[in-house]
């Protein structure tokens, strides 16, 4: 009889702890602690990442890139084709150079900084244009000589690259074409014509499949470099579907059956089957990235054109993307509030404001579950910053260019030394004996007039170096010699960033997109690690967040209600924003709370049942 030792070549281990890396995969053991039998079983998931900074379908088809440095090309939304440019870095998306000719339904293939654009529709007719990305910027390079054409593919690399299919006022094309960097060679003619497919691969081991002819199809096709091969069909058939991998271990995803669908499947090199993991939302014209079966990144797609994104993974991980959900409801509506900022996700304050009745004083502590009212403010006011914990906070500033200065032990606030610059609308972060005050307006209303940076050192305010750029309606996070400010208005929404070493403000990579009042998560950490939220662009309020990663910011997960002016505390990895102002409906008393990516070994209790 056949033992597990004779059939894996290992015993089963007896173990007080179970094991804290992937190097036990497929393995059995006894978990001495719990008394069970335990494994480590590969699992494969879609997870929700960060969201494009537009919204987009038709993009640019093929591979581009790894999901940990990945690019968008093009597309359209609405009507228009677009020639703006995205870069993905394992979590979210970055703005990149515009490209010359705006369009959609264009091949690409390559890398996040060698990447080739080749023909697509511009509005009515198909072009034969060829750009290049460096990284930063795209340039006009040789046009590919065969027929000009939209809905292409493509595979490979800038200097070895592989564009094929396509169509053209209702022809349907098998042609391919060749690329070394600089010229283009005719390559062979593919057995099926077809549009609208999923490539990958490389020149000379790539992979076709799906599409229309103009009939959806299931046709599967390799290519070597010189001629194309049929291969297994695919499990369903479908048009303008994402797909990523290599010849022998390749994913497809989405797609038009009709009607747009979730389904993935995964191919080993001659078959096709159908994978357990489903997209979260059905899609097709959508866009990939990826270089293996184990990993892979749907976006966009669906016109008028969705931001979202969805990575894929296959491993012994279950990676479980950030995600905000509901929070607690606090007892009073209110914008503008003061808030802790070194606070945590279960323990944190908000702290005066404007309601509907005017403004106010009393303030609120979240536990994790529920928010409890607590001692007021001394005075009542509203667009004033704060800094501390739950237990020991600082409020600062106001209405009326309020200078006035409070602090919070735990159970009461008490009147400190005034700021030597009386101001509203200004930002606050650090603790309550080291905060940082910078920022905001004086009269008249609506004027960022205020560049002057405070510190507090728990006694008395002096004065730091002045920011770089004047904003109010701002927020900032992090200590008071390691901050960092982002966005704000000056008086319209800026994307500019500040960090502060204690002395001087630093202009840095800026947001992208430009915001007035909004708040971030970040805590002491904040120059490395920071998630901003909300705020509103002068004409609605934002559900977008950027995570900041201490050199740039990349889109982030969405928040469920839209908010400006409303408080957030805790860090990249559990952080919370609460209450503020909304279109619909305004002043708002809810919380969401934010939790950032994890990742966690996927053991399972081996059951008789």
């Amino acid at each position: 009889m056949s033992t597990y030792k004779n059939l894996i070549g290992k015993d089963v281990n007896f173990l007080t702890t179970d094991p804290d890396n992937d190097a036990a995969e497929g393995q059995i053991w006894y978990n001495s602690t719990a008394g069970v039998f335990k494994d480590l079983l590969v699992s494969e998931a879609w997870f929700s990442s960060g969201s494009l900074g537009s919204g987009r379908y038709a993009l640019g088809q093929g591979t581009g890139g790894t999901v940990n440095a990945g690019i968008a090309v093009f597309g359209r939304k609405a009507g228009p084709a677009v020639n703006s440019t995205e870069e993905y870095n394992g979590s979210g998306w970055s703005t990149g150079g515009d490209g010359n000719t705006a369009r959609y339904g264009c091949a690409k293939f390559g890398t996040q900084t060698a990447a080739v654009a080749a023909g697509g529709k511009v509005t009515v007719p198909s072009v034969q244009n060829v750009e290049e990305y460096n990284g930063t910027s795209w340039s006009e390079e040789t046009d590919y000589p065969s027929q000009a054409r939209q809905y292409l593919s493509g595979f490979g690399t800038l200097t070895s690259g592989v564009i094929c299919s396509g169509h053209n006022s209702g022809t349907f094309y098998g042609l391919t074409d060749e690329y070394d960097g600089t010229n283009w060679t005719t390559g062979g003619v593919m057995n099926n014509v077809r549009s609208s497919a999923g490539t990958t691969g490389i020149l000379t081991a790539g992979l076709i499949f799906g599409g229309q002819t103009p009939s959806i199809t299931a046709k599967t096709e390799e290519y070597n470099g010189t001629a194309w091969t049929e291969s297994g069909d695919m499990s369903t058939a479908r048009s303008h579907l994402a797909g990523s991998g290599t010849q022998d271990a390749a994913l497809a995803y989405g797609g038009f059956t009709p009607p747009s669908t979730t389904q993935t499947e995964a191919y080993n090199g001659s078959t096709w089957s159908t994978s357990p993991a489903t997209l979260a939302t059905a899609t097709a014209r959508n866009s990939s990235v990826g270089s293996g079966a184990s990993t892979g990144l749907s976006f966009g797609g669906n016109p008028p054109g969705t931001t979202a994104t969805e990575e894929y993974n296959r491993s012994a991980n279950v990676i479980t993307g950030a995600v905000f959900s509901s929070g607690g409801t606090a007892n009073t509506a209110r914008r503008q509030l003061g808030y802790t900022t070194s606070g945590t996700q279960n323990s944190c304050m908000g702290y005066g404001g404007f309601s509907p009745g005017g403004f106010i004083n009393n303030s609120e502590t979240y536990n994790g579950t529920s928010w409890a009212e607590g001692n007021n403010l001394n005075d009542s006011k509203g667009q004033l910053a704060g800094a501390g914990t739950a237990t020991a906070a600082l409020a600062f500033g106001g209405n009326s260019n309020n200078a006035n200065t409070e602090e919070y032990n735990g159970t009461s606030w008490s009147e400190q030394n005034n700021m030597n610059v009386g101001r509203y609308e200004l930002g606050g972060c650090g603790l309550q004996t080291a905060g940082l005050a910078c920022g905001g307006d004086t009269s008249p209303p609506g004027t960022p007039t205020v560049v002057n940076t405070e510190e507090y050192d728990g006694t008395n305010w002096t004065t730091g170096g002045n920011l770089n750029t004047a904003r109010r309606e701002n927020d900032a996070a992090g200590s008071q010699t390691a901050a960092i400010v982002a966005g704000g208005g000056t008086p319209s929404g800026t994307t500019a960033t500040e960090s502060y070493n204690g002395t001087a403000w630093t202009t840095v990579n800026s947001k992208i997109r430009a915001t007035v009042a909004p708040r971030t998560m970040g805590g002491l950490t904040s120059q490395t690690a920071a998630v901003t939220n909300g705020g509103h662009d002068g004409s609605a309020g934002i559900v977008g967040t950027e995570q900041w990663n201490g050199t740039n910011f990349s889109t982030g997960v969405n928040m469920a209600q839209q908010r400006f002016s409303q408080a957030s505390d805790g860090s990249i990895s559990a952080g919370i924003v609460f209450m503020g102002d909304s279109p619909t409906p305004a002043m708002l008393k809810t919380s969401e709370e934010y939790n950032g990516e994890t990742s966690a070994l996927n053991i399972k209790t081996i059951t008789t049942s």
